[in-house]
Parts: C-alpha cells; sequence; structure tokens
C-alpha cells in the first residue's frame, strides 16, 4: 500500500471521531453552535455539513474504517457488537379478569396496580376504607367500580374446568332373547291397612308351609319365603307389611313383584293405607287379587267392600272387571289355598319367564348386621343364577358371595330368579330396594362403587351450590333492605344502630355470669362483612331447642380471629365459628395451647351443619332398651325355699335367648308390672346361665312376684346412643 493512500485513510480516521463527538450532543446543541473544520497543515478537509448528513457520513465512515482495519492488521478479528435488547413500550393492561370473591391485593394484582391504586380509586364510592384490609373480600359490585374508575374493561376468568370422568357404572343387560326365556314362581306382596290381618295371613301361609314340608319354617328376619302348593306350583311371598321397602322398590323403577294381593277387612271396608295400597299398585302396574278377609265374623260384609272398591278403579269379576277377590278367614286358615290357587293362575296368564343365564341381576329385599356374618342381604333373583363366588355390586356396596342361605336358614348353592335367598359376603351393608349387579372382576366392582360415590359426591355439591346460592339471594335481599334504613348513617352509627338492635344476642360479662347446670354452647361468630355475619345470626336466631342444649351468642363481629376473640372464648370455654375468614399460624397456635375449638367455613350451610354437631355432642347418651330374648308364661307354680314359699313361672322361649346375667321385666297386658334382676333360673332342675329359642324352663322373680299364664318375660340390656339435636335450621 502507497504512502498516499495511508494518509488519505489517516484523514478518514481523524473525520470519524469528529464526527462522533458530533453525534453525542443534543441537537438542540447542534443547531445553535456554528462549527468550523480545524484545517490540517499538510492535508486538506471539506467542510463539515450540518447534522442532518452527519448520519450518513458515519455510516460512511464506519464501513471505511472496517477495511481500513482488516487491512492494517491481516490476521486481525473483527470485534463483535454487543446488542441491547430492544425496549418494548409498556401498553397499560385494558381488560382485567375478575372472579368472585377478590381481595384488594388480588385485585392490584390483576389491575397490575398497587393496593393504594386500588385504594384512591374506592375514595369516591361511599365505602368506609377505615374498614378495608389489603386481604379483605370486594363485593362484585366494587370490583367492577375499580375497574371502571381505572379506565380499564373487565372480564370474568374462566373457571378452571376438571377433567370430566368417564363413566364406569355397571348397567343391566339388554333383553334376553326369548328362546332363553323359562318359566319361574311368581313374586307376590300382600298390602293392606292395618290390622285387616295382612300378619296374621302370612302366618297362616307359614303354617301352611311347615304342615306341607313338615320342617322348619322361615326365620323372622328374611323378609321374603316360598310356599309348596299341592299341586307343585312355587310362589315366593315378600313380606313388607309396615315396611316402606316397596315404595321403595317403586321409585327406584324395578319391579320385583308380579302381584299384589290386598287384603281388606269384611267389616271395616276400605280405609286409608287401602287406598294408598292401590295407588301403589297403580304405579307398578301389577295386577291385584282381592282378599277379603275376618268374612267369620257376624258383622262381615263382603259385598260392600267389593261396591267401596268400584269408587277406587278395582273392579271385581262379578262385576264386570278382572279382579279376582276371595273371601277368606286367616284366623281360621279357611280359604287359604284359594287364594294360593288364585295366584298361580294369574301367573299362568301372565306367563312369568326369566333368563337364568348370564351375569346375575336382583334387588335388595332387607339388609342387617349379623354378628357372626357380617353385612348379610336378602335379596331376590330376578335374572341369572347366582353362586357361590360371584362377585356383586349394589349401590355403595360389593361383595364376593361367600354363603347363601335359603328361606329355611339352610345353605344353597345356587339361587334362580325368583328364588329369594340370604347373601353373605358383602363389604358394607347396602340399602333395601338397591339393585343388584353381577360384575365381570373384584377390581370391576371397586371401579362401579368409586364412580358411583363420585358421583354421588358430585350430585350433592350441586345441591348444595343450589341451596347456597338461594340463600345467599334471600340474605342479599333481606341485607340490602336493612341497608336502606342505614344508608344516611355513617359506619359507627350503623354498627351502633346493629348494637342495639340485636343487644340480646350480646353476651353478660363473665363477672355477671351465674354457673349453673344448664347444657350450654358459648359461640363467638366472626364474618368477613357485616351482611354474612348478620346471615349466620338470622339463622341462629331460628334454634329452638334450647329446652336440649342452650345456643349462647357470646360475640359476633367482623374480621380474622383475633387474640381477644381467643380470650373471650377461653373466658367463656365457647367455640369460635368464622365464615370467609382466617386465622393465622400465631392464633391457631395461641387456640391450641388453651384448648379452644376455632372453625372455619366458607359455606353458612357448612358452618350451621358444623355447629349443628357440636351441639349434638353436648346432649348426654340415652338409654335404650334392646331386646335380647322373649319368653311367654305358660304354667305357675310354687316352691318353698326355707320356711317361704317362691312363685315360680313355667316358660317357653319364643325368640332370642335368655341370660341371666342381663335384666328381665314382666309385662301384662302391655303393662310392665316388674323391671330387675331373675333369682333363678333352671332348665328342668338344672340352674343355666342361658336358654335359647324353643327351649322350656323355669324361673323366679323377686318373692313377692306372681305370675299369670299368658305374661311375657323379656330380657333386655341398656346400651347408650348418641342423641341428635332436634333443631331444623331450614336447610
Amino acid at each position: 500500500m502507497n504512502r498516499g493512500m495511508m494518509l488519505k485513510l489517516e484523514n478518514l480516521v481523524q473525520l470519524h471521531c469528529a464526527c462522533r463527538q458530533l453525534h453525542s450532543l443534543s441537537y438542540r446543541k447542534i443547531h445553535r453552535t456554528h462549527w468550523k473544520p480545524v484545517k490540517s497543515s499538510t492535508y486538506p478537509m471539506r467542510p463539515i455539513q450540518p447534522h442532518p448528513q452527519l448520519w450518513q457520513t458515519d455510516t460512511f465512515i464506519s464501513a471505511v474504517l472496517s477495511q481500513y482495519r482488516l487491512l492494517a492488521t491481516k490476521e486481525g478479528k473483527r470485534p463483535g457488537k454487543q446488542k441491547l435488547p430492544p425496549i418494548k413500550p409498556k401498553i397499560e393492561r385494558q381488560e382485567v379478569e375478575i372472579q368472585q370473591r377478590m381481595t384488594a391485593e388480588d385485585l392490584a394484582r390483576a389491575m397490575d396496580k398497587d393496593i393504594d391504586h386500588v385504594f384512591e380509586a374506592l375514595l369516591l364510592t361511599g365505602i368506609d376504607l377505615d374498614s378495608l384490609e389489603p386481604d379483605s373480600v370486594l363485593e362484585e359490585v366494587w370490583i367492577k367500580e375499580v375497574v371502571k374508575k381505572s379506565g380499564m374493561k373487565y372480564k370474568w376468568a374462566k373457571l378452571k374446568q376438571e377433567k370430566v370422568r368417564e363413566n364406569k357404572d355397571a348397567a343391566r343387560r339388554p333383553p334376553a332373547d326369548p328362546v332363553l326365556l323359562t318359566p319361574r314362581p311368581p313374586v307376590v306382596t300382600i298390602l293392606g291397612h292395618v290390622d285387616h290381618g295382612k300378619t296374621t295371613l302370612l302366618d297362616s301361609l307359614r303354617k301352611t308351609q311347615v304342615a306341607a314340608m313338615e320342617a322348619g319354617g322361615i326365620t323372622q328376619h328374611i323378609g321374603a319365603f316360598l310356599v309348596y302348593l299341592p299341586s307343585g306350583e312355587k310362589v315366593t311371598f315378600l313380606d313388607t307389611p309396615g315396611h316402606a321397602a316397596f315404595s321403595a322398590m317403586r321409585a327406584r323403577g324395578t319391579h320385583i313383584t308380579d302381584i299384589v294381593i290386598l287384603v281388606v277387612a269384611a267389616e271395616d271396608g276400605v280405609m286409608k293405607q287401602t287406598i294408598e295400597s292401590i295407588q301403589h299398585a297403580k304405579n307398578a302396574k301389577v295386577p291385584i287379587i282381592l282378599a277379603i278377609n275376618k268374612c267369620d265374623k257376624p258383622e262381615a260384609d263382603p259385598e260392600r267392600v267389593k261396591k267401596e272398591l268400584l269408587a277406587h278403579d278395582v273392579v271385581c269379576e262379578e262385576y264386570g272387571g278382572d279382579v279376582q277377590a276371595v273371601h277368606m278367614s286367616a284366623l281360621k286358615g279357611e280359604n287359604l289355598m284359594a287364594l294360593a290357587e288364585a295366584t298361580v293362575a294369574l301367573a299362568e296368564v301372565l306367563e312369568l319367564k326369566a333368563d337364568s343365564t348370564g351375569l346375575v341381576e336382583g334387588t335388595i329385599i332387607e339388609s342387617r348386621t349379623d354378628k357372626g356374618r357380617g353385612p348379610v342381604t336378602t335379596a331376590i333373583i330376578q335374572r341369572g343364577t347366582l353362586r357361590k363366588g360371584c362377585i356383586l355390586v349394589a349401590g355403595k356396596s360389593w361383595a364376593k358371595v361367600r354363603l347363601m342361605f335359603d328361606e329355611n336358614g339352610k345353605t344353597v348353592d345356587e339361587a334362580t330368579p325368583s328364588m329369594p335367598v340370604e347373601v353373605v359376603g358383602w363389604k358394607e351393608i347396602p340399602s333395601a330396594g338397591a339393585e343388584i349387579l353381577e360384575v365381570e372382576s373384584e377390581q370391576r366392582a371397586r371401579e362401579v362403587v368409586d364412580w358411583r360415590n363420585y358421583a354421588e359426591q358430585q350430585e350433592k355439591i350441586k345441591q348444595d351450590m343450589e341451596v347456597i346460592e338461594a340463600k345467599q339471594k334471600e340474605h342479599k335481599d333481606a341485607y340490602k333492605k336493612e341497608r336502606e334504613s342505614l344508608a344516611n348513617l355513617t359506619w359507627r352509627q350503623r354498627k351502633a344502630a346493629l348494637y342495639k338492635t340485636n343487644k340480646h344476642l350480646i353476651a353478660m360479662r363473665s363477672k355477671e355470669r351465674v354457673e349453673s347446670d344448664r347444657n350450654v354452647l358459648p359461640v363467638i361468630v366472626k364474618g368477613d362483612v357485616d351482611g354474612s355475619t348478620e346471615a349466620i345470626l338470622n339463622i341462629l336466631d331460628s334454634y329452638n331447642a334450647n329446652d336440649e342444649c342452650e345456643l349462647d351468642v357470646i360475640h359476633f363481629g367482623v374480621g380474622d380471629i383475633s387474640e381477644n376473640d381467643i380470650n373471650l372464648a377461653e373466658t367463656f370455654q365457647g367455640v369460635i365459628y368464622g365464615f370467609s375468614v382466617n386465622a393465622n399460624k400465631s392464633i391457631q397456635q395461641l387456640a391450641a395451647k388453651k384448648g379452644i375449638k376455632i372453625k372455619l367455613h366458607n359455606i353458612i350451610y357448612h358452618l350451621i351443619e358444623d355447629l349443628k354437631d357440636e351441639l349434638s355432642s353436648k346432649l348426654p347418651p340415652s338409654v335404650v332398651e334392646h331386646i335380647i330374648g322373649e319368653a311367654s308364661v305358660l304354667a305357675t307354680f310354687c316352691v318353698t325355699v326355707g320356711k317361704s314359699k317362691v312363685p315360680v313361672a313355667g316358660c317357653r322361649v319364643q325368640k332370642g335367648q335368655l341370660d341371666r346375667k342381663l335384666k328381665f321385666k314382666l309385662i301384662r297386658n302391655r303393662d310392665v308390672v316388674w323391671k330387675g334382676f331373675l333369682t333363678s333360673l333352671k332348665n328342668h332342675k338344672d340352674d343355666v346361665q342361658i336358654i335359647k329359642t324353643g327351649m322350656d324352663c323355669g324361673l323366679s322373680l323377686d318373692k313377692n312376684i306372681e305370675f299369670n299364664i299368658g305374661d311375657e318375660i323379656i330380657c333386655y340390656e341398656e346400651k347408650e346412643v348418641e342423641q341428635t339435636i332436634s333443631w331444623d335450621p331450614g336447610f
């Protein structure tokens, strides 16, 4: 490179440095000052142009200088320029996502503002800022007002939707192929008015069954039994008198009953429960057989019964209808077989059939707990054949069948359609009327139960929300109405007016309280706002069970749980209830140290239910007599003990067992004559401890107590049962 080129490049470098200095000055200063170029003594320079051309010169010189540096240092590398991140202009948020029950801090965070901005926006809304804290919950109107005064728009935040669970419930199978159907016995329910002979009819049928089979009859608790007719036909009877199972089954849409036997007393005629039974049968679309009972009485009038039934659309065959009528006497056993034959004839007309193959379907008639077997259910199979080892689901319980018993208490290996059977092996007790479905495995059974628990929980949440929304609307309307009369008052004046109105709810000072034996539950109520506290107090005003446990509201207020609340609760030994408020860690530790209960809720419904449970826990347990055995006196005599004679009763145990260690009572003509412990209990001549069902024994009570034939001896034990407060808060 020649010398001339080097000089030109040097001149350009000097020019570049001068331009940089000019560029660093402000635009204003450039226009006020007239710069003059400094002439080099050796090389002349061109005059510098005004400011607008400096940017172009700068770009040109930078390019030339870069070339110069590359030429001057052949192996040098061009240093990399450090790029600054682009500065994005701050755009004020135009839309704010809001949601219900936002605190002042939440709103400030959503608006990208500080907390003071929120309070400033609330200055002109008439809200008392002294009562507001950063964690105070704002009403919906306040939230919208703050966003509006801030020059922004609001939109409701989208709620996070839970993932919809797949329905894992079990269901009945589609209808079977008619080719697979086989005849089955009819299922009959006996209904009617009280004291019209339903129980007597059932007892007579059981005795007929005993005489025909020459074997033991059905146990009293199974709830269903089979009757074998001389012709070989079988009929399944449901023992439902005085029982709500029939109505429950009808409500669930299960068609267990094929025929209804309507029992009407010939001397009384159609009564209230007779009409209800007719309505049950019509709702279930089940045919009726009329059993006119007590026809052996002189005042019996069967024709009057038939005419009265015409008003309820029950038309007997004598009047051109399709209802069979049987005149009978259940007490004397007259025309029992005629009733059974009428039932079989109607069953043949109905052509009752069922599918005895595939998965089992049925319905639970009764459920109970057996000490030796655990949960036990009585069921009627409607489809399939139930065998040991089957996995069943009913309601929210499932079972692996371990044992099955028939109506005579004997074990069976399988149960076919229309057969009543006791099932052992349930994990929990299912409810009566529940549908039984067989599933493939235990895993599938757990899956079904989990789904049903989940579905019930979702339904309960839905119902709770409906109740809550209705109550919130009611309380909000009442709150607005109350505030209309207090609109022109200051916050402190409003509090004074509310105090004067509810002065009777404020508890007396602890030094003025008189200790007594009253059953009292002192409570402190704290709410997030006045409206919430007043709503809770209004509900507590409806408390009407002070004779059981007195509810004493010793203090109520607004705000989080404080140390003063803890001290007050300690003084009165009360419970603190908070609605949509908080209790910090130090307050909780202090309460735990002093043994004070703090119960926080966000739903009024749950708070009141919790309060009701707390009131119930204050009630003393009630003593209930649990009957262990019953015996009847068949004979009376006296024995000589020393110089005195002691009355002795010859008894037979009719139900349960007699245990000498337990208490006994003597009942005569439905009146309790004596209570206490036995003096002696003998089987023949031997002293015994226990006498079981069907056994004879001799027993003696107090030496001054004499027996009469027909007296009842009841063996019982006393158990303590927790009581529940009778207050109905209206939820």
